[in-house]
């Protein structure tokens, strides 16, 4: 917190951000905050944490909670873990923004709409605006969208669009209660630098093995250390089998090499500072189907 005076009829709130997996609620998260703090990967169940976004302006502070895209196909306890995250996330906010992708609305989003309580104002946010070939169809599909629940608002947009984000901005705040601000103004996120050097390896997982690696693989570190600006890194990529393994690895060790590379550079760029990463690969059959063991690597 500042010592800066708070000005008069400032808002502060959380907002949820929810849907179905892949309509782009990290990528869009990442907007709003103005900093890549959720990872996005077109790899299903990519988010598995809830997380929150921080951005704070003269007038309000923004609390974004981006959470795991509700999971309707498997049973697993990771999966169950998951929806946990989601529903309790909704019992806690001002307002909730339902995701779903332009021109499209199956069963898996009406599975998640049917779980949104009506205690918070509900926005439907109509994604990936700019993969709409013919634009004609779009009316249409927006006033099919409003005969299913009552929005307070419905806002088409693409989360690559500046003017977009600034839009969405715009619309939600005055959904926020007057208040306090709850972080200080250069805060982007709650959650520690352990954390995000987490899911930033994680995300290069999922990016370079594309559908290759079963989503039950997961990163822990095993040790964060600070010396200055300097950052010593050292992670453990959890998967559930040998040949798994293997798939990060890759041919003379080359994928993991990238691998670690690559979640380097996006440290350093996060963190503002140099980062040494060491990366080593654990092989734990059944670990994302065993409750004590999910609580052990942080899932709730």
């Amino acid at each position: 917190m500042t010592d800066t005076p708070t000005p008069s009829g400032f808002r502060c709130g959380m907002i949820a951000i929810v849907g179905r997996p892949n309509v782009g609620k990290s990528t869009l998260m990442n907007a709003l905050v103005g900093q890549k703090i959720s990872i996005t990967s077109r790899k299903a169940q990519t988010t598995r944490h809830r997380i929150t976004g921080i951005h704070t302006f003269e007038d309000a502070q923004f609390i974004f909670v981006d959470t795991p895209g509700f999971q309707t196909q498997h049973s697993t306890a990771l999966n169950r873990s998951l929806n946990r995250a989601v529903t309790s996330t909704l019992t806690s906010v001002d307002a909730v923004l339902f995701v779903i992708e332009a021109g499209r609305f199956g069963p898996d989003d009406q599975k998640v709409l049917d779980l949104i309580p009506d205690s918070a104002p509900l926005l439907l946010i109509v994604n990936k605006l700019d993969r709409v070939a013919d634009k004609k169809t779009l009316y249409p599909f927006l006033q099919k969208m409003g005969a299913l629940r009552e929005f307070k608002e419905i806002v088409p947009l693409s989360a690559k669009r500046q003017e977009d984000v600034e839009h969405l901005l715009k619309t939600v705040k005055p959904y926020l209660p007057e208040g306090e601000p709850i972080y200080g103004e250069d805060d982007l996120t709650d959650r520690s630098e352990r954390f995000l050097a987490a899911e930033i390896l994680r995300e290069k997982v999922f990016r370079w093995t594309g559908d290759e690696l079963p989503y039950t693989s997961t990163v822990l570190i095993d040790k964060f250390e600070t010396e200055g600006r300097l950052r010593r890194v050292f992670a453990t990529i959890l998967v559930e089998r040998d040949a798994h393994k293997a798939m990060i690895i890759g041919h003379k060790g080359a994928k993991l090499k990238q691998i670690s590379t690559e979640a380097r550079l996006d440290m350093e760029k996060l963190f503002d500072g140099p980062v040494y990463l060491e990366t080593f690969i654990k092989v734990k059959s059944g670990w994302a189907d065993n409750e004590a063991g999910l609580r052990a690597y942080g899932y709730e």
